[in-house]
């Protein structure tokens, strides 16, 4: 029979056009129905326009199904990608600006602390209505989510909806593996490991090379070649700490940790401008929001005259439907999924980042045990502010959300209690429009 794959948020073109390529690249999906789904119908033509050259540069007898109507994209779907964002860079930048104003100086901030927490409060309410439409229209589909707040965001529709088989998927992961093994001269079909925590602050307990560990050479990387160690400052600084080695990038990693972005001389020493992708400078990502808001459809209409790569991507989304619902070729990833006993000392039920198998069976996430402790220490910070603030979102209770932002690391190295009130009162204030199930938007 053919599969249907739904794609709700099907205007995030890159998303769309790599994804929709990467499913192409199985058999069991050639002739599968594509169902693109998006609430702005310019950018859903632009995707539309995408995936149907990809079609025709592959010959494929896919079926396309493009529409603003979530309920007839998700009807008898197979598998659901998620790839939305809510409200908007203009009300995004208020997640910024506000915690800026107080000396909180946030690089990216889609993922935890003041500004990822609001960024969740926004976007779970419309996460949550999504998973009712999937209950109703296609139950026994395999739910993969790409929305950042990360961990939040699947936290939330895993509690609400366990029954639905939701996990989440990031790039760090791959992406600092193959990073790791360039570093040492590996390649990386040498490589293995494993890597558990939570999104973006997920560790390899294990990396090997031909079966051996790694560790040492990388060590020896960071400490003895300057181009490294300069290139990830933030990250290897942790590793030089932490023993082990982190996945995200060293400008999101400076926003979640105490240690450098509390005063801007740790700024201007450990998240320099021009060192890595990503190295830490001020509003990041909101920048190249601001810049992609101009151009998008510039940059869109370019894409669309190059030649088209058939090849698959790095990307676990297609492989992992393939292994589940496609040819059943099993296939291991790293997931986001509650903590039902996977790393033993990490909150019950948090949402954890962890190996997972998909398999005709399903997804079967293997055991982890026990973090090193100090790891474990750094990720229960997180998860635990983080599983108060789905709490408070979820409750409509503001205090808790406040409650949550007073233990961030970066929040609480730079303001008092009181400061920190104010300046949450101020963004729920920014946050209204998005806000109406909640009691109150004021901190007592």
């Amino acid at each position: 029979m053919r599969k249907k794959i739904a794609f709700i948020g099907a205007g995030s073109f890159g998303f769309t056009r790599r994804l929709v390529r990467d499913l192409m690249t199985f058999p069991a999906f050639r002739d599968a129905e594509l169902a693109l789904m998006d609430i702005d119908p310019v950018k859903l033509e632009f995707s539309r326009r995408m995936t149907e050259k990809i079609l025709a540069a592959g010959n494929y007898p896919a079926k396309l199904t493009v529409t603003m109507d979530r309920d007839e994209a998700l009807r008898g779907a197979d598998g659901v990608v998620i790839t939305i964002l809510q409200g908007g860079y203009r009300v995004f930048s208020t997640d910024i600006t506000i915690p800026m104003s107080y000396g909180v100086d946030i690089n990216v901030g889609d993922t935890r602390g003041p500004s990822g927490i609001f960024r969740m409060l926004r976007t779970l309410p419309v996460m949550l209505d999504i998973c009712a439409d999937i209950d109703r229209f296609c139950p026994n589909a395999i739910v993969l989510n790409y929305t950042n707040p990360m961990a939040m965001l699947c936290s939330g529709m895993q509690k609400a909806y366990p029954h639905l088989k939701i996990t989440g998927l990031c790039h760090s992961v791959q992406g600092t593996a193959a990073m790791l093994a360039k570093w040492i001269g590996a390649d990386m079909k040498d490589i293995t490991y494993t890597c558990a925590g939570i999104n973006h602050q997920a560790f390899y307990l294990k990396y090997e090379w031909k079966g051996e560990d790694a560790y040492p050479l990388i060590r020896k990387a960071v400490t003895k070649k300057k181009d490294i160690y300069q290139i990830e400052l933030v990250r290897n600084e942790m590793f030089l700490a932490l023993d082990y080695y982190v996945t995200e990038s060293s400008g999101h990693n400076s926003e979640y940790v105490a240690w450098f972005r509390k005063r801007p001389d740790l700024i201007e020493k450990f998240c320099l401008p021009g060192m890595g992708w990503n190295p830490g400078e001020h509003a990041y990502i909101l920048n190249r929001y601001r810049e992609r808001s101009k151009n998008w459809k510039k940059v869109s209409e370019d894409a669309l005259k190059e030649e088209v790569d058939l090849n698959r991507g790095y990307e676990y989304a297609s492989s992992i439907f393939n292994a589940i619902f496609g040819d059943n070729e099993p296939y291991e990833f790293n997931g986001n999924i509650p903590n039902t006993g996977i790393i033993d000392n990490l909150p019950a039920g948090a949402c954890v980042e962890v190996p997972v198998l998909a398999s005709k069976r399903g997804i079967d996430p293997f055991h982890v045990g026990p973090m090193p402790d100090q790891l474990a220490l750094l990720n229960n910070i997180s998860c635990r502010c983080e599983e108060l603030a789905i709490k408070g979102a979820m409750t409509g209770d503001p205090n808790m959300v406040y409650q949550s932002i007073i233990f961030d690391p970066l929040t609480s190295a730079v303001l008092s209690l009181s400061e920190i009130r104010e300046m949450v009162n101020k963004m729920f204030a920014a946050n209204k429009k998005y806000l109406p199930h909640f009691k109150s938007l004021k901190v007592r």
